[in-house]
């Protein structure tokens, strides 16, 4: 099977699950999702079209909503899952009922972008330290560094 024909295939198995399918260049497929679908449409390309390789979670702030994006791959492309999700309640669902490697990548986003993953197994920090400030997400574009207050051990007041 060709990457056109691959294309083809999952119009007709995911129907109007699919907000948009194109192929920019050779072994790249991208494909737009809503979030009520994803779980399904992931779950599709895994069962009946072997992109069993999920290689990452990229979320991507753009001001005025968030973009993740799902990148999976299997012999014949390399596909990517996108969604959109409003800045105003940042919810996405877990995806590792069907990839269980996705937690990783699902705790990511939550530390840094502050999207909440509904339904993940795990939702414990796994990149900010225990004690970071709750709200204050290092990878949006409206986040402002704030160094810490130095403390000088041994100084006196």
């Amino acid at each position: 099977m060709n990457q056109q024909e691959l294309i083809e295939k999952i119009k007709n198995e995911l129907g109007d699950k699919i907000l948009e399918i194109k192929s920019p260049s050779a072994r790249r497929i991208f494909l737009t999702t809503s979030t009520e679908n994803l779980v399904d449409v992931i779950k599709k390309l895994k069962d009946c079209f072997s992109f069993h390789h999920l290689s990452t979670i990229s979320g991507v702030d753009n001001l005025k909503e968030f973009e993740i994006l799902y990148h999976l791959a299997n012999n014949i492309a390399s596909l990517t899952v996108r969604v959109s999700i409003s800045r105003e309640n940042p919810v996405v669902p877990t995806i590792c009922s069907v990839i269980p490697g996705a937690i990783l990548y699902e705790r990511e986003i939550q530390d840094l972008l502050g999207i909440k993953v509904d339904g993940i197994p795990d939702p414990r920090r796994l990149v900010l330290p225990d004690d970071w400030p709750e709200g204050n997400y290092p990878l949006r574009k409206d986040w402002k560094y704030q160094p810490p207050e130095e403390k000088i051990p041994g100084e006196k007041k």
